[in-house]
């Protein structure tokens, strides 16, 4: 399939430097030839007809974040071009720049110049996504992203490990393509040329441990509304972790009853969570009584005692046997606390 790119001053200049493509290869081969051509003649864009990547993972910036980037937009104007796919029916879509869309139509601004944007054309789904996801974590930093979007980042890189030759070439030409100097988390990014083999060595390309990285693995499998109550803290990560182990049906259990009733979750509930679902023995009963507490209200137990010998010989005789000494001291006790269930 061709490729095509158009582009302003900044950044790459063709296709080949953002794809490694050689001079000798098919750039664009001819039943795409009208395509280039209509693409080169995209002089501007309306950001209203630009529609957002279908179901990434990364969330738009809110509160003062999204603030100084309005602020930034309206003085400097969009520094950064956003890139966009050309899709086969003509629908330009955003594959890098969300925030600085979102942010620049706030600012009250509607169209952006050829200098601002980049349209790529020919790129497969896996490709874009890579795009999407690359480009985020450049310019957020890893250490920045929210525990849902570090898991979904984790998952993609795991999978790349399957496709490393092609996803690799991808992620080198991005990093090039978004080289800036105030930039400077490039050193949480995979080395050109290194190969992924294990959650090992992906850890080590943010710094997490093997066992980090698998419970980030899981907490992707988590619902969206539970992974909502995780990034905003109101569930621990190690408890994020216990519950991405529940079924989606018993995820949806839990929600239910923290939106209902308030409650919340630590890791001494989410282990028995966890636990119980691994046992098939989670349901709703069970997940309220948990969540609840109620689970961990044990009685309290009573101390062994014994009689003192000089109560023993005041009140019984000596040739009584120990059964009769009990009843005795039952129907005592059960007159006393009848007499003073009464006077109360």
């Amino acid at each position: 399939m061709g490729r095509n790119i158009v582009m302003g001053k900044n950044g790459i200049l063709n296709i080949n430097d953002l794809f490694g493509i050689k001079e000798n290869d098919t750039v664009v081969n001819q039943e795409h030839e009208n395509d280039v051509n209509d693409v080169n003649d995209v002089i501007e864009v309306k950001l209203s007809e630009l529609v957002p990547f279908l179901n990434h993972k990364f969330k738009l910036y809110e509160g003062q974040r999204l603030d100084d980037m309005v602020l930034s937009i309206k003085e400097y104007g969009i520094l950064t071009p956003i890139v966009l796919r050309k899709l086969d029916d003509g629908t330009l879509q955003i594959l890098a720049g969300h925030n600085r869309v979102n942010a620049a139509k706030i600012a009250g601004i509607e169209k952006i110049s050829k200098d601002k944007f980049i349209i790529l054309r020919g790129i497969t789904d896996e490709e874009a996504r890579a795009i999407v996801r690359e480009t985020n974590i450049i310019q957020r930093g890893f250490s920045e992203l929210s525990h849902s979007e570090k898991a979904a980042v984790l998952v993609e890189r795991h999978k790349d490990i399957k496709e490393q030759g092609r996803m690799k070439e991808i992620i080198s030409q991005i990093e090039n393509l978004y080289k800036a100097d105030d930039l400077e988390e490039k050193s949480k990014f995979r080395q050109l040329g290194e190969t992924l083999r294990s959650d090992k060595e992906i850890g080590k390309q943010y710094d997490l441990s093997p066992r980090v990285v698998s419970r980030y693995l899981r907490i992707d499998t988590l619902i969206e509304e539970l992974k909502d109550r995780l990034d905003s803290g109101e569930i621990p990560f190690m408890a994020g972790g216990d519950l991405s182990f529940l079924k989606e049906q018993e995820q949806e259990v839990v929600e239910t009853l923290i939106e209902d009733f308030g409650f919340k979750v630590d890791t001494k509930k989410s282990d028995v969570l966890k636990t119980l679902s691994k046992g098939r023995s989670l349901n709703y009963d069970k997940a309220y009584e948990i969540l609840s507490e109620k689970y961990f209200d044990k009685p309290k137990k009573i101390k062994n005692f014994k009689l003192k010998p000089k109560l023993v010989r005041k009140y019984f005789k000596e040739n009584q046997t120990e059964k009769e000494i009990e009843e005795i001291i039952d129907n005592a006790l059960e007159l006393y606390f009848s007499q003073k269930s009464n006077l109360d």
